[in-house]
């Protein structure tokens, strides 16, 4: 059985952490300096354990093993939200790395922009992909300061290169381990998740307009609010959903925004960015069927107009069985009893790259299920723990 060196990954991971440290946790946007050089950083890794390392126009990290298959792909990402946590994307390839320097005959992946700090999300996994166009590239831009992704390439030091894409019939699958973001694990006492399936998230634009006038002037009987009337539209949808979703069907209000956003000026349009989330396209279509009643049932009572956009709809990706039982069979030797299936209900890469081959995830806990915070933690233990699981499926599906 091939051992895995945990103090050699937990000393990876830790060293990562310090490039973009912010207090506990980290601060490394996608194409940033800090980025780079985290990306720098890891090229050195790969290199260290035997890996042909490369760095690909859109930001892919890729080390290649240069021996004989079957071969398996193991990654996730390096770069954070801002002012986030240190292992959310860093774990999955620091795994990988560590799966590498066993001897195990695995390609690691960092994919660019998973956490879509730039228009159109999971940017590296879909251009290796094949899925993302030159096209979409010319019209991405940063979500918080409006960069050109050329431009943004550009200053990386990345304009010009060649975009890598998967070989054909080189993997025989793709793992990602990841931190939970979430509390099921540790609620239960739970050491490890073997994922099911990654949900799909279904986004969504709701405008409303009403009419702008003066906040004192105006009498309430007079007023066309559209403040209100998104208020009043996101209160019925959140007391609606609990009867249609799934279990773990979740959804968001990200953004609500006013125009003209002024104290003394009734808004006259409302701008909101809506989600849910489900890893059942029958939950996901029935949650659509009720946001459109209640959209329309906002414009029959309402004096302003709400239009709905759907801005996009992904897939769920269900992992690979005979992955998720490699998986299973690792776990319990490992940590008998401590570990459950279950849904992951965040976007990973894995639902991106299952496009091409079979793919599975492991998770391991997230300490009071705090993530997408400099917060961010999970135990040494925990993780040693499931990369030392990770190892051992790995090795038991190539056997396979």
């Amino acid at each position: 059985m091939t051992k895995i060196d945990t103090d050699a990954f937990l000393r990876d991971l830790y060293e990562l952490r310090e490039i973009g440290r912010f207090k506990t946790g980290v601060h490394r946007p996608t194409y940033s300096p800090q980025d780079m050089e985290s990306r720098r950083w890891l090229m050195d890794r790969l290199a260290a354990c035997g890996l042909e390392a490369s760095i690909d126009g859109i930001g892919n990290v890729y080390g290649r093993h240069k021996g004989p298959g079957p071969h398996l792909l193991v990654g996730s990402h390096i770069e954070t939200q801002n002012e986030a946590g240190w292992l959310d994307g860093a774990l999955g390839v620091m795994a990988g790395v560590a799966l590498a320097r066993a001897g195990l005959p695995v390609d690691v992946c960092a994919f660019a922009d998973e956490e879509g700090h730039f228009e159109g999300g999971f940017l590296g996994s879909r251009s290796i992909a094949g899925e993302l166009t030159e096209a979409e590239i010319d019209r991405s831009r940063n979500r918080t300061d409006g960069t050109p992704l050329r431009d943004a390439l550009a200053a990386a030091g990345l304009a010009g290169k060649k975009r890598m894409t998967l070989e054909p019939g080189r993997h025989k699958g793709f793992y990602e381990m990841h931190i939970e973001q979430g509390t099921q694990l540790e609620g239960q006492g739970l050491r490890l998740g073997v994922v099911t399936g990654i949900v799909a998230i279904w986004q969504w634009r709701i405008e409303i307009t009403g009419m702008q006038d003066h906040a004192g002037g105006t009498t309430m009987a007079e007023r066309r609010d559209a403040g209100l009337a998104a208020v009043r539209l996101l209160a019925a949808i959140d007391a609606e959903f609990p009867r249609i979703s799934g279990e773990r069907s979740t959804w968001t209000t990200g953004r609500i925004a006013l125009d003209p956003g002024a104290p003394s000026i009734i808004p006259g349009k409302a701008d909101v960015l809506f989600q849910f989330r489900d890893v059942s396209v029958p939950v996901l279509e029935r949650m659509e069927t009720g946001l459109r009643w209640l959209v329309r049932e906002s414009n029959r009572r309402e004096r302003c107009t709400a239009r709905l956009e759907a801005i996009s709809k992904a897939i769920p990706a269900v992992c690979d069985p005979a992955m998720m039982k490699a998986l299973e069979a690792a776990a319990e030797a490992h940590a008998p009893g401590l570990w459950q299936p279950m849904p992951s209900g965040a976007g990973h890469d894995a639902q991106v790259i299952a496009r091409k081959m079979p793919a599975s995830m492991l998770f391991v806990p997230s300490i009071g299920g705090i993530s997408h915070h400099w917060a961010e933690d999970t135990k040494d233990e925990d993780l040693a723990l499931g990369v030392t699981v990770l190892g051992a499926a790995a090795e038991r599906f190539l056997a396979a």
